[in-house]
């Protein structure tokens, strides 16, 4: 008779979440691939691929709180350890912050959290070296049974906090850092009737009209979604599309409009939109969106900077920046950039303001805004613009016009939105993007 198969080992239930979010944070912060990358389209991480819908959630908590709190998980890791992270062994820096992390943050057993992190580091061929090393770290870390409270200032990198202090003020500045740290809600823009949507998603109305939901898990299964009765976008992000008024059957060009949140804001207040960007692996999503949300705009794959088109009463300029505003969504940003990149992206942010200027009509209305906390990127911008063309003026927005919400205008009438602005008792349903956003009119 035939030897019968060997069977498939048995998988320890977990294990696949955590091995996922060991080799994600390997991805991001030793190779410095984007974490969006690693979760969803064609670049996505293989073992996504594989995971029941429990583990993906577990893996995006883990990978998110690791990334959120890594100062503080390596102090303290580094105060356990003799001789630090083992050097020929990366994976092991890895697996001890995903097993401290559960330790210290999440609703795992103590117990738990070590043996997995043992099993993990038992199936590398580097790190099983390191097995007694992961279990004695891990071990000593459940045994302090001391609550540890998460230090924005070890978990912002120096350079970034330095910056955010002489722009905003220590205390600020430590706000940010403080709300950065905390998983945030799930923002909806609705295409109509926003109140019934914040009941049937069980969710609340901000002022600005956005229905905020405390929900997490795959989005697209959510009330509404297959319908296209709305879209994913932050209560911040919302705002500078507001910012030209009516805009039925006005025209619109939207720069850098990729993934299309701000396209389908002016095509639903009945812009004739047309949405220009440069990846067409972006604009494929951008494409797909407005189907599902059954509104219109022409798609355009080109380089904004090279792009031959007629003038347009508005024009709006998402442009690329540091996105240090959106490190609450995207915790990867504080460790994947540094301060040399803000100068060559200032540079490109010139050339484009310039260029839009050029697309907007004697006048017509140009927004220019930024997910950036850096003035470099936002006022500085501006105020450069104006003293080399005399064809634009500033248009002061008016705190009526963000819902009176004035802690949002700035002295020059822009529009500077913070993390730390929205408060709540439930740190899960405060903050909000920080946003740059100026108005100008063409002459």
């Amino acid at each position: 008779m035939p030897k019968p198969s060997p069977r498939p080992p048995i998988e320890v239930p977990g294990l696949a979440a955590r091995r996922a979010a060991v080799e994600i944070l390997d991805a991001v912060l030793r190779r410095k691939l984007p974490l969006d990358e690693q979760l969803g389209g064609k670049s996505a991480h293989p073992s996504l691929a594989t995971l029941a819908e429990r583990d993906r959630a577990l893996m995006r908590r883990l990978v998110g709180t690791v990334l959120r709190r890594l100062g503080t998980l390596r102090h303290l890791l580094l105060g356990v350890l003799d001789k630090g992270f083992p050097a020929e062994a990366p994976r092991v820096e890895w697996i001890l912050l995903v097993g401290a992390a559960q330790i210290l943050w999440l609703d795992v057993p103590d117990h738990a959290a070590v043996d997995l992190s043992v099993r993990l580091a038992q199936s590398d061929r580097r790190a099983a070296h390191f097995t007694g090393l992961v279990n004695a770290v891990l071990r000593k870390l459940a045994k302090s049974g001391t609550p540890v409270a998460a230090d924005p200032a070890r978990d912002t990198p120096a350079w970034l906090l330095a910056r955010w202090k002489k722009t905003y003020g220590a205390e600020t500045a430590r706000a940010i850092g403080t709300i950065n740290g905390e998983e945030p809600a799930l923002d909806i823009t609705v295409k109509s009737d926003p109140a019934q949507w914040a009941e049937r998603l069980r969710g609340r109305i901000l002022p600005n009209g956005t229905v905020r939901v405390a929900a997490h898990g795959q989005v697209s299964l959510l009330p509404g979604f297959g319908e296209g009765a709305w879209w994913v976008q932050d209560a911040a992000a919302a705002l500078p599309a507001t910012l030209f008024g009516d805009m039925a059957g006005r025209t619109a060009a939207d720069l850098c409009a990729a993934p299309g949140g701000k396209t389908a804001q002016l095509a639903n207040a009945g812009a004739k939109v047309t949405a220009v960007d440069r990846s067409p692996g972006r604009l494929t999503r951008l494409r797909d969106n407005l189907a599902r949300l059954k509104l219109e705009a022409e798609v355009v794959v080109a380089d904004v900077l090279e792009w031959q088109a007629g003038s347009f009463d508005a024009v709006l300029l998402d442009a690329p920046c540091s996105a240090t505003g959106t490190i609450r969504r995207h915790p990867d940003i504080p460790w994947l950039k540094g301060e040399a990149e803000i100068a060559v992206l200032t540079d490109l942010q010139r050339r484009l303001l310039d260029r839009a200027v050029e697309l907007t009509r004697p006048g017509g209305t140009l927004v220019y805004c930024v997910c950036s906390l850096e003035p470099e990127e936002g006022e500085h911008q501006i105020a450069a613009l104006l003293a080399r063309d005399p064809r634009v003026l500033r248009a002061p927005i008016s705190a009526t016009e963000v819902f009176n919400q004035s802690q949002f205008i700035n002295a020059e009438g822009d529009l500077r939105t913070l993390p730390s602005h929205w408060t709540d008792p439930d740190p899960r349903q405060a903050g909000l993007d920080g946003f740059y956003a100026a108005r100008l009119r063409r002459l």
